[in-house]
């Protein structure tokens, strides 16, 4: 009796790129040490992948003679999910949903399947029991006789599931823990995890059913298997925040149907996750007496506006050494502000602990936060607080020039909108910038020691 042979390949764990042999540096992303050998198997000739529905040929079209089809979103519960969709979600499409393991992707998910209505729901989960998954559901206290729960990770058990219930949505919890008959490889290999989502995103576009595929997340903080998956499917959302604060933020890193500047913000609770439809009342502390050190920021999140508190805290270097301490802001950034501060503007830091805070615990990239950062720092060094009237939007140059900065109308009504009395802009600014049209009154500087002036006299 003929032995079967065994075949394996050569896979890079970073970008899924194929080698005939083991080498020690990818030749597609460069990175080192990423090469593994994995057993594969062609399927038989005989065997043919399910269709689901009835096969249809295309033919070349010019492309004026195309007609554009406005196919309805289908209208998910709440309005953030919404929001980052790019207004609901896409018949057909393929959202790739990745996350820190506890951040709170399942149960988002389980969520949203429990409070969408009149939609047949298919909720597959390959991590949890029935059991835990009802516990999880009793705990959310949605209830929804349209959904339906699914344990298993074979995707030709699946299939079959799906051939009989038909489906018009499908949730894959999540899609390390699938695996195909067609390959011969362990669940969670590049190998099999391409080749379930290639599996899915057939299915998805051929009966225009739309799927969620909850990945893992790598300790880099990237969605775990090949980078091609983000490539095959249609949206790709990142779910993160600190666990440590019960602020949740859901980004959207690719998105074919809509924009990627989108934001949602949630709230951790026992009983699930809430929306957060107004941020800048929550990021902004309520206290009973003014303390030196912190300062309001305008920044943007997407096409959000924020109001976000910054924390900052100086103090003569214990040990010699002066430290430099940030939290959800780039510590490279710190220092060159600081630097900015020495070298232009005669404060002497060099010597003294610095540690800055954003209030909440987000992670702010925008650099309109840079003068309230420094305004922060300078408070905590002269040891006096700054007025709970005033917030800050604009960028701080390397000579200490205040800098423009884009949307500016929209951070101005933000902080309208919340009652604060002055915002502190760039004068460069003004330009196009209506200033009789706001309540709130415009304070336009143009170099770090005005700003020192008129804080602190």
């Amino acid at each position: 009796m003929a032995k079967t042979k065994i075949k394996t390949a050569f896979f890079c764990q970073n970008c899924g790129a194929q080698f005939p042999k083991w080498i020690g540096k990818c030749n597609s992303c460069n990175e080192w040490n990423t090469i593994i050998e994995e057993v594969i198997s062609n399927p038989h000739p005989n065997e043919v992948h399910t269709s689901f529905t009835t096969k249809r040929t295309n033919k070349p079209q010019q492309i004026d003679d195309i007609d554009l089809v406005d196919f309805p979103r289908i209208k998910l519960p709440g309005t953030e999910l919404n929001r980052v969709l790019g207004g609901g979600l896409v018949p057909g499409s393929l959202v790739l949903f990745g996350g820190d393991p506890g951040i709170g992707k399942s149960t988002l998910m389980l969520q949203m399947s429990l409070r969408l209505k009149g939609y047949k729901i298919l909720y597959v989960t390959g991590e949890e029991s029935e059991q835990q998954t009802k516990m999880r559901a009793d705990r959310i206290g949605n209830k929804n006789p349209d959904c339906y729960i699914l344990t298993e990770t074979s995707t030709q058990n699946i299939f079959h599931h799906i051939k009989d219930l038909q489906p018009q949505l499908l949730v894959i919890d999540s899609i390390q823990t699938l695996h195909t008959g067609v390959i011969d490889s362990s669940p969670g290999s590049i190998s099999q995890v391409r080749e379930c989502t290639s599996e899915l995103m057939r299915y998805a576009k051929e009966t225009n059913t739309p799927v969620f595929l909850i990945g893992h997340i790598t300790k880099d903080g990237n969605i775990a298997g090949p980078k091609i998956l983000e490539h095959m499917v249609d949206v790709v959302l990142q779910f993160e925040g600190d666990r440590n604060h019960i602020y949740r933020l859901l980004r959207s890193i690719k998105n074919r149907f809509g924009s990627t500047n989108e934001l949602g913000i949630y709230e951790m609770y026992g009983a699930g996750l809430r929306e957060v439809e107004n941020p800048s009342d929550i990021l902004i502390s309520n206290k009973d007496e003014q303390l030196s050190g912190a300062a309001i920021a305008a920044t943007m999140e997407g096409n959000r506006p924020l109001l976000i508190e910054i924390q900052a805290l100086v103090s003569s270097a214990a040990y010699g050494t002066p430290q430099r301490s940030t939290t959800g802001f780039d510590s490279r950034r710190l220092n060159m502000l600081l630097a900015v501060l020495e070298k232009r503007c005669g404060f002497r830091l060099g010597a003294k602990d610095v540690f800055l805070n954003i209030a909440g615990g987000l992670r702010i990239d925008d650099p309109s936060i840079d003068l309230a950062v420094i305004s922060a720092i300078l408070s905590s060094s002269e040891d006096m607080p700054i007025h709970s009237g005033i917030c800050f939007a604009a960028e701080v140059g390397l000579s200490g020039e205040i800098r423009p900065i884009s949307r500016i109308e929209q951070r101005i009504m933000e902080a309208e909108k919340l009652g604060f009395e002055k915002i502190v802009i760039s004068k460069y600014n003004k330009k196009g910038l209506s200033t009789t049209s706001f309540k709130i009154e415009l304070v336009l500087v143009s170099k770090v020691e005005e700003v020192f002036t008129l804080l602190f006299g």
